[in-house]
């Protein structure tokens, strides 16, 4: 019988050893992750910060700042009745840039035109072969129409602009496969408020070398009703 219960007893002691050595382990286990995880919730040494992608204003593209008039006050958002506007389509959505075009019109712009945008080749038959492709949103408008860029601009979401050679008025907005819809035509500033210009615009006397204008008839801003 002694031998009996000194084996028991033996196999009881082992147990406890091994239990302890167990519990042991994964207290320091625990206590390991308890100081991981407190590194990373005060983000000590940079843990857990998350890098997020830097924007670069206008999409990376460079864009004028709005002008300043004769007295070097800040540009203001213009009228939309004296704004030359163009939609074109740049996507495979049959009649998107008629449906942009008329919400624009109901926002008072004067008649808007509307058109595809074109590759500029012809296919076997004469026609023109479209761009379909166009990915995001884009504003075309040359150096005289810049505070009337940034108006139109602040109608759209996620538009990119772009000034080019065009010396005339007319403003024409692409709609690309990023267009959603119009900005609340309640969130859009009234004219004659100060223009927020773009992050890092730069003076549109310094830029140069600009691309060519789509093709288009040159027009006067119409006459403010």
């Amino acid at each position: 019988m002694t031998e009996h219960y000194d084996e028991r007893a033996a196999r009881k002691a082992y147990m406890r050893k091994r239990q302890s050595a167990v519990f042991t382990i994964t207290g320091a286990i625990l206590a390991v992750v308890l100081v991981i995880s407190f590194l990373f919730y005060f983000h000590i040494g940079g843990l857990g910060v998350v890098k997020e992608a830097a924007q670069k204003p206008n999409y990376g593209v460079t864009v004028p700042c709005a002008p300043k008039d004769s007295a070097g006050n800040p540009a203001k958002y213009v009228d939309n009745r004296s704004i030359n506007v163009r939609v074109l389509n740049g996507t495979k959505f049959a009649g998107f840039a008629k449906a942009v075009a008329d919400e624009l019109q109901n926002r008072s712009f004067p008649t808007v035109q509307t058109d595809n945008v074109k590759t500029g080749k012809k296919d076997k038959n004469g026609n023109d072969i479209l761009n379909t492709k166009v990915e995001r949103t884009t504003i075309y408008f040359g150096k005289n129409a810049i505070a009337q860029a940034y108006t139109v601009n602040a109608n759209f979401t996620d538009a990119v602009m772009v000034m080019d050679d065009r010396q005339d008025m007319l403003v024409d907005v692409v709609i690309g496969a990023t267009f959603n819809d119009l900005v609340d035509s309640k969130s859009v500033p009234s004219s004659n408020t100060e223009i927020n210009s773009f992050d890092g615009c730069v003076d549109a006397n310094t830029m140069t070398n600009l691309p060519k204008a789509m093709e288009h008839t040159e027009v006067n801003p119409p006459a403010a009703q």
